[in-house]
């Protein structure tokens, strides 16, 4: 059933890149944003120590 719900999710991410490519692009720098944010957050964190 895991092995399902993979491929199903795998069909659904490429056909939603081929389909909407500005929303996957939005996504995309959406999540690389958040991963930026959270790098600024740590180093702050490690210079206040």
């Amino acid at each position: 059933m895991k092995k399902y719900l993979t491929w199903a999710l795998g069909a659904f991410v490429v056909f939603y890149l081929l389909t909407s490519p500005s929303g996957a692009a939005r996504v995309v720098h959406s999540a690389l944003g958040s991963l930026a944010d959270a790098g600024n957050s740590l180093s702050r964190f490690v210079n206040a120590l």
